[in-house]
């Protein structure tokens, strides 16, 4: 399902995205979103919401950071998701909910683009860390009060090897820069995250013992890709270019967007990693989740799940 490669659609990929195939590996139909009123959820839902924080607006806006995407942080999604349950009675059926699987995330890492943005230093940014963390703890805590028992919690990408980040905090220091040319710092804010959310885990699985609690090692996913791109067929000179989008090394201005008009298509999304500069093509997100799925949620599973959400 791969959409026009010469028009844009409005979405953040040019096809199916990382849920879409980790359904698919399930014997799943994709998943619709829980805003499409006219669709069967029998299978499962898709409460994400592209653009959005595990804080909510509230904190942000004290923060003096605005989401100008979205104001349905995580916490609006899983209000979703429980009226979702109770409407169509999941709430009565634990037998249902205990065989899906739910992902929880990846999110969580908008919030440190925002901080950024908005003149904090990297520090500053890193302090928010334990309150972005406990956020999307609070989240999966709920999620196993509504009945589930096999989660899988993301961490983030390194950011710092995607062309938005690339292109906002471009420098002429050729040491900010590691051996795959991603920001060093901006990386290792997210790891930092990323061993935050990872012991949180860990401290959570202690606490349900009966629950699969699974870390979604996102981080090395990518790194993995980008250090196999050209064999897996992406072009070489594109790595880190934007397929959609225009202008500067990176194929990408945060003034100028893809979607906008006169901003143009790459010839073969498929050798492109990046679709838009911050999320990734249908091609990309194939590998990552083949990768996800062999090498870090399907050994830690007890996966035949009849739902999805």
């Amino acid at each position: 399902m791969n959409f026009s490669q010469k028009k844009t659609t409005g979405r953040c990929s040019n096809g199916m995205l990382m849920i879409d195939f980790i359904a698919l590996e399930s014997g799943l139909p994709l998943l619709n979103p829980i805003k499409d009123q006219t669709a069967n959820f029998r299978h499962g839902a898709d409460f994400a919401v592209a653009g959005a924080t595990a804080l909510p607006v509230e904190i942000l806006e004290n923060e003096k950071m605005v989401n100008l995407s979205t104001n349905s942080s995580l916490s609006v999604q899983l209000d979703w998701m429980s009226s979702h349950f109770q409407t169509n009675g999941y709430t009565d059926r634990p037998d249902k909910l205990e065989k899906a699987l739910f992902l929880v995330g990846g999110i969580g890492g908008n919030e440190f683009i925002f901080s950024l943005l908005e003149g904090k230093t990297m520090e500053e940014t890193q302090r928010m860390v334990p309150e972005v963390v406990e956020a999307i703890i609070h989240g999966v805590r709920r999620v196993i009060s509504l009945g589930a028992t096999q989660i899988v919690v993301p961490g983030n990408f390194p950011g710092g090897c995607f062309p938005i980040a690339l292109t906002i905090f471009m420098t002429d220091n050729s040491s900010a820069y590691d051996e795959h040319h991603c920001l060093k710092d901006f990386n290792n804010l997210i790891i930092f995250f990323n061993d935050h959310l990872r012991q949180a885990i860990l401290d959570l699985k202690k606490e349900y013992p009966n629950i699969t609690l699974i870390y979604g090692d996102y981080y090395n996913a990518y790194l993995w890709l980008l250090q196999n791109a050209v064999s897996l067929g992406f072009e070489k000179n594109s790595l880190q270019k934007a397929c959609c989008g225009t202008g500067g090394d990176y194929n990408f201005d945060i003034h100028i967007k893809c979607g906008d008009p006169g901003v143009s298509v790459c010839v073969d999304p498929s050798t492109y990693i990046s679709w838009d500069g911050a999320h990734l093509t249908q091609e990309a997100y194939s590998w990552l989740a083949r990768w996800l799925i062999d090498n870090n949620i399907l050994p830690q599973l007890n996966w035949a799940p009849s739902l999805s959400v």
